[in-house]
């Protein structure tokens, strides 16, 4: 492909463009961890080029969206493209209003609006998404579009609407097909209702769904017991999609690092104020020991995981967005993962919500409270059986296992310990991977998660660097 790109793309996102660059709609059935993003702003880039369009909205999950703005966006679009790229939020004030007015000016820039799938289903959110569509035009993406798998939430409703008259439409995702292959439905009649022959929903049950009738309450239900003809669903997708699997891709890098942003709830955000404003008072004692920093570090830390321990030595739970965080990502990923967490309390709360999606036999547990016997028992799953994720802690299971059939690793909270964590990493990359390896951090936005990564990034040895005024930096 004759393109001068800001980073050289990889073989199989080279043939995602070839196949897809100039089409009015396209899907990227691209696994985790193989360069989706950079696919669809090259693409945004070249249609930009070319006069096709002159506006771009992409539609990505909470944890995904900013990184959209501050990450994928700056590192991957071309520097010759004039740009102005925005990120919608539900409140701003003046200074946000200013910013959205520059997306509406007279300009030949490209105009780039990111989103967060959940304002589509707020009034205030549609009619902005609506007004910048009809300003430009444009091409509308929707990044990990199982989010708008379900035919009957207002969200797909509204975004299958707004993407009635759009010129170029795309999806984005690595499992289109996360509990069965009705979820296609919805995510290919965004694209075009024509794609998969069926007018609806239900409809599209006929050919592909195998239905049982069952007396419920005394009336009759429909309910699918099963599926067929998938041999003929599958060929249809291919003329518009292109499937890619890490497995397939063999220049990939070793490794790649991810990061799934949240935010704090209301709760979580008046406790670790609360917290925040303790540590300072202790920071101002002349008395202040290693041990206290720390004390507060971690107690900060267990507010942002969904929790904190009282001074009565009690677990109080506090809502939290990390867990259903955490469940996205899992629908996303392909075959066997491995999730560390730093506190028991997390590891149980994990352990409840896999075992009630995924079946009781899907997890198996790598922890403290882990027998010996049963600590074997758990790698033999992961590695031979039928277990698809393990749980644990990277103080007890980060050492000197192999876990290499997995070759994604998710960390739903980080320690303090470089080592910990360095270890934790190397269960995966061992003699015998032989897949690309995908590393993801759960964090929540403007808390000491993000200082914690930043410095194991950055090899810091937290626990003897963080220390006195250095701490008013942290929080």
């Amino acid at each position: 492909m004759n393109y001068k790109f800001k980073t050289k793309p990889f073989e199989h996102q080279l043939k995602a463009l070839e196949m897809s660059w100039d089409k009015k709609v396209f899907a990227y059935f691209m696994e985790m961890g193989t360069g989706k993003s950079k696919v669809l702003i090259d693409n945004i880039a070249m249609l930009y080029d070319k006069g096709k369009i002159n506006g771009a909205l992409i539609v990505a999950p909470k944890g995904v969206y900013k990184n959209w703005y501050s990450q994928e966006i700056p590192n991957h679009m071309r520097d010759h493209v004039e740009k102005t790229v925005v990120m919608w939020e539900a409140t701003g004030g003046k200074k946000k209003e200013e910013e959205y007015k520059k997306l509406f000016k007279s300009s030949d820039d490209l105009q780039i609006l990111v989103m967060n799938v959940e304002a589509f289903s707020t009034k205030k959110g549609r009619q902005f998404a609506w007004k910048f569509l009809s300003c430009h035009t444009c091409m509308m993406a929707i990044d990990e579009a199982t989010s708008i798998k379900n035919p009957s939430a207002i969200r797909t409703k509204n975004i299958i609407e707004l993407g009635r008259d759009v010129k170029y439409k795309r999806i984005l995702t690595g499992s289109p097909v996360t509990k069965s292959p009705l979820d296609l439905f919805a995510q290919c009649y965004f694209m075009d209702p024509l794609l998969l022959d069926q007018q609806s929903f239900y409809a599209i049950k006929i050919p592909y769904a195998k239905m049982t009738s069952i007396n419920v309450s005394g009336r009759q239900v429909q309910i699918v017991t099963g599926y067929r003809n998938l041999g003929e669903l599958s060929e249809k997708i291919k003329h518009f999609s292109y499937r890619v699997l890490k497995d397939d891709c063999l220049d990939l890098p070793k490794k790649t690092y991810m990061k799934r942003i949240i935010e704090l709830t209301d709760e979580q955000k008046r406790i670790y104020k609360q917290m925040k404003e303790q540590a300072m008072a202790i920071l101002n004692d002349k008395l202040v020991t290693t041990m206290t920093v720390i004390t507060q570090m971690m107690r900060l830390h267990q507010i942002t995981c969904g929790h904190f321990k009282s001074d009565d030595g009690e677990v109080q739970k506090v809502k939290s967005k990390r867990l259903d965080e955490l469940l996205d990502v899992l629908d996303e990923v392909e075959g066997k993962a491995i999730i560390w967490a730093h506190y028991r309390h997390d590891i149980e709360i994990i352990l409840e919500e896999v075992k009630k999606k995924y079946g009781e036999d899907s997890v198996v547990t790598y922890y403290g409270d882990t027998s010996t016997e049963d600590r074997q028992k758990a790698i033999q799953n992961i590695q031979e059986g039928k277990a698809r994720f393990l749980v644990g802690t990277p103080q007890t299971g980060g050492y000197g296992i192999t876990l290499t059939a997995a070759s994604t690793m998710i960390y739903y909270s980080n320690g303090y310990d470089l080592e910990k964590r360095t270890q934790s990493e190397a269960r995966i990359d061992r003699i015998g991977q032989e897949r690309p390896m995908t590393y993801i951090d759960i964090i929540a936005e403007d808390t000491i998660d993000e200082k914690i990564v930043e410095a194991l990034r950055k090899k810091i040895d937290i626990a003897s660097e963080i220390m006195g005024e250095e701490l008013k930096d942290w929080i």
